[in-house]
């Protein structure tokens, strides 16, 4: 492609701190690409200075587009809208943390141009993260291997390269518990990886603490595998069996031992773990039809309130429901299947 245009998306939550080496090492790697570039900064809906010095940037650089949601829709909806309105031939979504070095993005196009269609970034290491992190997150994708038919490589993060062509694919995914990082995988195309070293963030805190994180988990298990729901069906199996066999062999014990089976300590004991175990699965299913209940409503995955350095003749467009391919560069604000 001679003149190929790349979006980079960047959520921002509170990165007020962090914003001016951000734009300062971003717009040296777009100085670099060959071709045009835009930056997409969307904010979901920090309260702290990140939108000011958003407005700021894009006043300076006109490759700076500003998003700002009406309130706090979630980063995997951050990202979705970032794509939704990215008018690249790549789009390359990166956190604003500076974890992931944005000088790797030039070698993600590297690869794109040597024909994949969606790039991950594989991290070899990781810098300044505790052992507890290293393990729960390796742990989180030795499960999700095990339980989906998704194939979603160990270390990656949000932080990736796709094609318009996988863009279009993936702005025809309206579901509102999203797991992007599955759902770029999910959707196919030819996929190929790059290594990079994962640094220490550059300031501020984390946005993902262990509460998130077990919810980020939850979603992206319940968003690809019914695996939960069929351990109900096999534990139910398996104790109504064990419950069948243990009939004769306590008829036998109270006709040869007297004392067999005396008081209540037992099938109290019983009793609770079986009631613990249909519990937890009742909970498992309520898990599911919240899910279906988000569903069914329809509202749209977030609302913007505010559109910086967009061509506002192409952006302004109403809500509406699509059930073909979109063309390349056909944005969309609320699109709802």
């Amino acid at each position: 492609m001679n003149n190929p245009f790349h979006s980079i998306v960047v959520p921002i939550y509170f990165e007020e701190e962090v914003l001016p080496e951000l734009y300062k090492r971003m717009s040296a790697v777009m100085d670099r690409i060959n071709g045009e570039t835009e930056l997409i900064l969307v904010n979901d809906g920090s309260t702290d200075e990140s939108l000011p010095i958003m407005r700021r940037l894009q006043q300076q650089d006109s490759r700076v587009k500003v998003l700002s949601f009406s309130r706090n829709f979630g980063h995997q909806m951050a990202i979705t809208a970032g794509i939704d309105y990215a008018q690249g031939d790549t789009v390359t979504v990166i956190d604003a943390d500076l974890q992931d070095p944005p000088e790797v993005i030039l070698e993600l196009i590297e690869e794109w141009e040597r024909g994949a269609e969606v790039v991950l970034a594989v991290r070899a290491k990781r810098l300044g993260e505790t052992w507890f992190k290293k393990f729960t997150a390796s742990m989180f994708y030795r499960v999700i291997d095990g339980m989906t038919e998704l194939k979603i490589p160990v270390d990656t993060g949000d932080f990736r390269l796709m094609d318009r062509k996988v863009v279009n694919a993936l702005k025809q995914v309206r579901e509102h518990h999203r797991f992007m990082r599955g759902l770029s995988v999910w959707v196919g195309f030819k996929q190929s990886e790059v290594k990079y070293v994962r640094h220490e963030r550059y300031a501020g805190e984390t946005k993902y603490p262990l509460k998130k994180m077990l919810r980020f988990a939850k979603d992206g298990i319940t968003s690809f595998s019914y695996v939960p729901l069929q351990m109900a069906t096999t534990l139910g199996f398996i104790f109504a069996i064990l419950a069948f066999l243990s009939i004769p062999a306590i008829i036998l014990a109270r006709l040869y031992w007297e004392t067999a089976f005396l008081g209540q300590a037992s099938t109290f004991a019983s009793v609770m773990f079986l009631g613990g175990i249909q519990l937890i699965f009742l909970g498992i299913i309520g898990e599911y039809l919240g899910r279906i209940y988000n569903e069914v409503k329809r509202r749209p995955l977030y609302i913007v309130s505010e559109k910086l350095g967009f061509d506002e003749l192409t952006m302004d467009l109403p809500p509406r429901t699509r059930t073909g391919p979109l063309s390349a560069n056909e944005p969309v604000e609320m699109l709802i299947n």
